[in-house]
């Protein structure tokens, strides 16, 4: 009776899963590269620059710590006759963290792209 159910669902699954393409020159139009508009030049799986990494991460990475100034600019009048100056030298002091973490990526030459 196992063997039996088992063999049932085996018969069942296996015409459903997927199956590898049977392509013989080219794949499909709508899986081949795209290179804005342009005619492919070589395949998608060829290596980039690590260069483009460790930029793109820097970018994301001051990106996003900007962002976090945005509430504090718009809320900064409550925040200043709630708190007084002491929500404006928070604000300095976040500022001053990310001037230290460019100043950083600036001497270690991350932003060169020789």
């Amino acid at each position: 009776m196992l063997l039996a159910s088992y063999l049932a669902s085996l018969a069942r699954i296996r015409p459903t899963r997927p199956r590898p393409p049977n392509w013989r020159e080219s794949p499909p139009p709508y899986l081949r590269t795209y290179e804005s508009g342009l005619q492919p030049i070589g395949g998608p799986w060829r290596r980039i620059n690590i260069r483009y990494y460790a930029f793109g991460l820097l970018f994301v990475i001051f990106d996003i710590e900007t962002i976090f100034l945005y509430p504090w600019a718009v809320e900064y009048g409550v925040l200043s006759a709630r708190f007084g100056i002491f929500a404006f030298i928070e604000a300095l002091i976040f500022i001053g963290i990310l001037a230290i973490g460019w100043a950083y990526a600036w001497r270690k030459r991350a932003m060169e792209w020789t």
